[in-house]
This record gives C-alpha cells, sequence and structure tokens, in this order.
C-alpha cells in the first residue's frame, strides 16, 4: 500500500481525535452542502425553463408559418394549404408535426359581464393528445370531417371571470362588418398558467373561422411548426429555404421574447448564485486544511526527522483532503438528488401560479449538468490542496517536534 495514502487513512475520520474527526466533519458538510445547492439549483433551473418553454411550444408551435401582412392585427391574411412549403416540408427531418390555425376576434357574454376574446380555431390536425395534459375539466373539442362544430374551451381564466362552466351555452359575437354570432356550448376549460394565453384564447374550430371570413376549404391563417430540437438560426434558415415568397416564419422565442428573456435571466441569478457557493466551500476546504497541518505539526516534524521527503509529507495531506472530498460528493449527491426524487415524484413544494406560471417547483434531471458539477467541484478542490501543504516544506523538524 502506498505510505502517504495508508497514513492519510489513519489520521482522518475513525482514526483522528476529537477535535481532527470534528475538523474533517465539517469539510464534509461544506462540501456537500454547497454541491447538494448546487444540484437543486440546476434542476429547478432546467425543470422551470423546460416547463414553461414547452407551455409556449405546445400551445404555439416552435415556429408559426403565416402570409406576410403590413397590419398588426390579431387575424391573419389567409393561404393555400397547397402552398410549397406544405407539399416540400416533409423532406426536413428535424419537422416533428404541423398544424393549421386561424384567429379571429370576438366577444363572450356571460351573465353578467362581457369579455373580448381571440378565437384560436384549430382543424383535423389539432393534436388533441398533447393538448390534453392542459384540460382542467370537461372533454376536448370533437372536430367533424365535414361541417361545423358549435363546440369551444375556455380557459379558467375566463371562465371564472364569466361565471361559466362546462356544458353552458354562450354567444360568440365576432367583430366584423356586418357582425355575424354564434351559438357554441363549452366543452372543456384549460389552463396553462401563462397570462399571454389563459387571459385572451378560447379554443374552436378552424372551419367556422374559414365560414365567417369567406375562405376556402384548403386556406388557412397560419401553420404551426413543431420540431424535435430546441429552435436555432439553422433550422430558421434551412425552413425559409421552401418558404412561397408570400410567406414568413416566425421564432416563438422572438414572439414572446418577454417570457424566454425572464427565463435567460434566471440562467444569470443561478450561475452567480453557484459561484459564491463554491467559492465557499472550496475556501473552507483550503482553511480547514491548514488547520489539519497545523495540528499535525508535530508528526510533520517527526516524519521530516525519520528521513521523510516534503514530497510524501504533502500527498499525505492531500489523500486526506481527497478522502473528505469524495465523503462530500457521496453525501452532496445524495441530499441532492435525493431531494430532486422526492419533488419530482411528489411536488412538497407548490408555487403561486400567477407568479410562477406552475403549481409546484419543477425538476429536471440533466445528467451531464450534474456530472459537469461533480467534475468542476473535483478539479478546483484539488488545485486547491496543493496551495497550503506547501507550508509543509518550511517545516523545521526540531521546532515542530517541540511545537504544542
Amino acid at each position: 500500500m502506498n505510505l502517504s495514502y495508508f497514513i492519510a487513512k489513519r489520521i482522518s475520520f475513525k482514526g483522528s481525535g476529537g477535535f481532527s474527526k470534528t475538523i474533517h466533519q465539517i469539510a464534509v458538510g461544506s462540501l456537500a452542502l454547497g454541491l447538494a445547492v448546487s444540484i437543486l439549483s440546476f434542476m429547478v433551473l432546467g425543470g422551470f425553463q423546460k416547463t414553461v418553454s414547452e407551455r409556449v411550444y405546445g400551445f404555439t408551435g416552435h415556429y408559426q408559418v403565416q402570409r406576410f401582412s403590413m397590419s398588426n392585427a390579431f387575424e391573419e391574411l389567409p393561404f393555400s394549404l397547397k402552398s410549397e412549403f406544405s407539399e416540400k416540408k416533409s423532406s426536413l427531418a428535424f419537422i416533428e408535426k404541423t398544424q393549421s390555425f386561424a384567429h379571429k376576434a370576438a366577444l363572450i357574454k356571460g351573465e353578467q359581464e362581457v369579455e373580448g376574446v381571440l378565437m384560436k380555431g384549430v382543424g383535423l390536425d389539432f393534436d388533441t393528445l398533447a393538448f390534453k395534459e392542459y384540460l382542467v375539466e370537461g372533454r376536448l373539442i370533437q372536430i367533424p370531417e365535414s361541417g361545423t362544430s358549435n363546440e369551444l374551451m375556455l380557459s379558467r381564466f375566463i371562465a371564472n371571470r364569466l361565471r361559466l362552466k362546462v356544458g353552458d351555452r354562450i354567444i360568440l359575437y365576432f367583430v366584423q362588418d356586418p357582425p355575424r354570432y354564434r351559438r357554441v356550448e363549452v366543452v372543456g376549460i384549460y389552463e396553462t398558467f401563462l397570462e399571454n394565453f389563459d387571459q385572451k384564447i378560447v379554443i374552436g374550430e378552424l372551419q367556422t373561422i374559414r365560414n365567417l371570413n369567406g375562405w376556402k376549404s384548403d386556406e388557412v391563417g397560419g401553420i404551426e411548426v413543431f420540431v424535435n430540437q430546441d429552435p436555432s438560426e439553422e433550422l430558421s434558415y434551412r425552413m425559409e429555404e421552401i418558404l412561397d415568397l408570400d410567406l414568413k416564419l416566425i421564432n416563438s422565442q422572438d414572439k414572446y421574447l418577454e417570457i424566454f428573456d425572464w427565463l435567460k435571466l434566471l440562467d444569470t441569478n443561478v450561475y452567480v448564485f453557484i459561484s459564491l457557493i463554491g467559492f465557499v466551500a472550496i475556501f473552507n476546504m483550503g482553511a480547514i486544511l491548514f488547520i489539519l497541518i497545523m495540528e499535525r505539526t508535530q508528526m510533520i516534524g517527526l516524519l521530516k526527522a525519520l528521513g521523510a521527503k516534503n514530497a510524501q509529507i504533502r500527498r499525505i495531506f492531500f489523500w486526506n483532503g481527497m478522502r473528505i472530498l469524495g465523503r462530500g460528493l457521496l453525501i452532496g449527491n445524495a441530499i441532492g438528488l435525493g431531494f430532486g426524487f422526492l419533488q419530482y415524484y411528489f411536488r412538497l413544494i407548490p408555487l403561486d401560479t400567477q407568479s410562477y406560471y406552475m403549481s409546484y417547483v419543477p425538476i429536471d434531471w440533466n445528467w451531464p449538468v450534474f456530472l459537469l458539477i461533480n467534475m468542476g467541484i473535483t478539479v478546483l478542490t484539488a488545485l486547491v490542496l496543493w496551495i497550503p501543504v506547501v507550508v509543509i516544506s518550511r517545516v523545521n523538524p526540531i521546532q515542530s517536534i517541540r511545537f504544542d
């Protein structure tokens, strides 16, 4: 067995006296706490970003294809599903699915109040399975292959505001010349916790909007594009290559810039927070090793008197520090991943949906990031361990043996 490692093992933890053992435990606790907090911070950060992003993308797609317009109105200009983009989109492997849609401004009259809304019409290609996770009451609308449907889904915000419930029959008044109206039935209530959608969007059928606007049966207001990877400039460029001249591509990150800017701001806050925690934990490690060296001054002098070289003695305290690091990493990972597991499956910590867009603290299992955190702490701690052991070369054997 390596002599330096053998001695390091003998003077640490169970082989140590009361004070030394306490110092070792403080060092392990400091590292474990710093690592656990770092892991949990990235879990929560990733969970927030993933949950909010998926809700935005799930409601609007990663991209939208629309016709060019000089107007700022909510309603889109129509274009045909027989466009060049519709025919060539299957050639792009990263496109997972597409959904046609159109918007129409309307008024909903409740028992006592009137609310302005934006009806989003969806067609037969609407992914009901993906949208079902936002449904909190009732059922999804049923879209017939021919004819129109008089079914509607409201957000919980609008339903509460107008005192409506599943099964109620209401009248939608559409703002156009001349004004039109449709009697519809509320069949479902959804909730995304995103103000941009919950406060103004109701879900209806695309054919209803076609009839109101006088569009042809193959015309839509836009196409939502869902991709199987993170949106990027490269994906945008490849889709723009097959776009018709009168169509434009809109990135959801640009359309809902305030949401995604808020998510990026969270990145900065977490990085600063973790940097401070890491600095404190590693500084504590160096300070504790200084204390251990001071406590073992007589041992250092005795080993030098017996002929041990400075390098051998340095390795004793280096291995001692690495043993502390190993236990700290083990306990820190257990605490961080354990709390993450409990929150992920049991949702113990709730949140205010008005402020955080979700009802509980989300957790994201990003294993490469967890591995990088462990590697980063290991490397930095190993480098810091070499700083205090330089003191060992200055220890005088005679004076250290007399040291008390």
